[in-house]
Order: structure tokens, then C-alpha cells, then sequence
């Protein structure tokens, strides 16, 4: 255990059991930064910038397209948005394979009963279909995605959206929401759900995730629950 995560692996042991969790798709379950650098990068060359390289892209993208490039991009946005789908989707069902651990997880909240959800800023109909791909799709009680809902992570609204057909409420019931950036710590909060950060090899935690907020919680609440293999949640159930 890396000594400055001491506090956030006694929050993660601290945690009451759920009644559902919410998870992130894209780096949370499955492996996706190689796949979304190269669709990056080909969009920034094709656009006239210069490639971004893995990174970058790491420590800067937890945004949903439809929020991020205009941002990067201005009025020119959703042309670099049809190089970026269509050099993506050009590869992601040939290569995309879940996280290790990642299935024995989704199975062993499965045998308990506890609902699960997916809510993602990947495209919905993307992520439909790399659910599908790698037969986890029926596991999970809605999968959500970029423009199903009004507006996305970290909007509570896809949350909302996921929720529709259960008795779940936040208010009530213990809900995890397990993700790597601010996007689904702050989609945690907005949504009345406990945020849980799941690092990245190596002891790394996306940049995007401030020490402060890491360390001290976005509302002052305590360090947050953080882990880094999926079977630390697995023995935590």
C-alpha cells in the first residue's frame, strides 16, 4: 500500500455494502486509453494540431464529447467530432477487453443481488455495443451513455435516466458510484451516490482528481474510497 493512500484504502474498508453500484465504462471496467489516444490523435493531426500522445490524453479526458470539443475545437467541433468517431470505431470491437478482474466483480455482485449500472460519457450506442461485444450487457440493469440523457456526467441527469424502472433512491439507499476521473466523482455527488475512484497501475490516480479532493473529499467529507484492482472491491463485498 503506497503510504499517502492510507487514509483512502481505511475509507474504502469503512464502506457499508450497496444496494446498487453505479460503474464508469471506459478505464473503470474495460481498457480503453489505447484506443482513444489513437482516435485523438488521428483527429488532432487530421485537424492540423499536433497528437496529444497517451499522456496527455490520460490527465485531461473525462468529458463527453459533446461538452469537451467544442472547448477544444470552436465552431469546427463536430467535424473533428465525425474524425474521432469514425477512427474509434474503426477498431474498438476488434480490441476492446475488460480490466482484469473487472468480470469476477460484475459476477460477484451478480450472485448478491445487488443492481448494477453502467453510466458512461462514451456515445451511448458505442457503449451498448461494447457491452455486447464482450457479452456483459445482460449483467447490468441500464447502460447509459453520452446524449441518452439531457446532459451528461457530471450531471446527475444520466443517473436519473439509469434509475428509471427501480425503487432505488439516493436518498435512502446505499449507492457506490465506481469510477477513475472528476467527471464520475463529481457525477457521484451531484447524484446523491458515495464516490469510489478505482487508480490506475503503478499507484497512479488520474490528474484529473485533485490531491485536495483525493485526500480531503470535493464536499470535506474525508478522504475518498480509492482502490486499485478489482479484487480489493471483490474482498470488500
Amino acid at each position: 500500500m503506497t503510504e499517502n493512500f492510507s487514509k483512502n484504502k481505511e475509507a474504502l474498508r469503512r464502506l457499508p455494502k450497496p444496494k446498487a453500484v453505479i460503474f464508469d465504462w471506459d478505464n473503470t471496467l474495460v481498457d480503453t486509453w489505447p484506443l482513444i489516444q489513437g482516435a485523438i490523435d488521428k483527429t488532432m493531426v487530421d485537424m492540423g494540431r499536433e497528437p496529444w500522445g497517451l499522456e496527455k490524453v490520460r490527465d485531461n479526458v473525462h468529458k463527453s464529447m459533446r461538452e469537451s470539443f467544442p472547448e477544444i475545437f470552436g465552431n469546427d467541433w463536430q467535424k473533428a467530432g465525425e474524425i474521432y468517431k469514425n477512427s474509434y470505431r474503426s477498431t474498438h470491437l476488434d480490441r476492446i477487453q475488460l480490466l482484469p478482474g473487472a468480470l469476477e466483480l460484475i459476477n460477484a455482485l451478480q450472485e448478491k443481488g445487488i443492481l448494477q449500472f453502467v453510466v458512461s460519457n462514451k456515445i451511448g450506442v458505442t457503449l451498448r455495443k461494447e457491452a455486447a461485444k464482450i457479452g456483459v450487457d445482460q449483467k447490468f440493469f441500464a447502460l447509459i451513455g453520452a446524449s441518452d440523457a439531457s446532459y451528461d456526467k457530471p450531471s446527475k441527469e444520466p443517473v436519473e435516466l439509469a434509475f428509471l424502472g427501480t425503487d432505488l433512491d439516493p436518498k435512502k439507499d446505499v449507492i457506490w458510484f465506481v469510477g477513475d476521473t472528476i467527471a464520475d466523482v463529481e457525477c457521484a455527488y451531484n447524484s446523491g451516490c458515495l464516490p469510489i475512484v478505482i487508480g490506475h497501475s503503478n499507484d497512479q490516480v488520474s490528474k484529473t482528481i485533485l490531491a485536495k479532493v483525493l485526500a480531503e473529499g470535493g464536499r470535506g467529507e474525508g478522504a475518498l474510497p480509492l482502490y486499485f484492482d478489482h479484487s480489493e472491491l471483490i474482498a470488500l463485498l
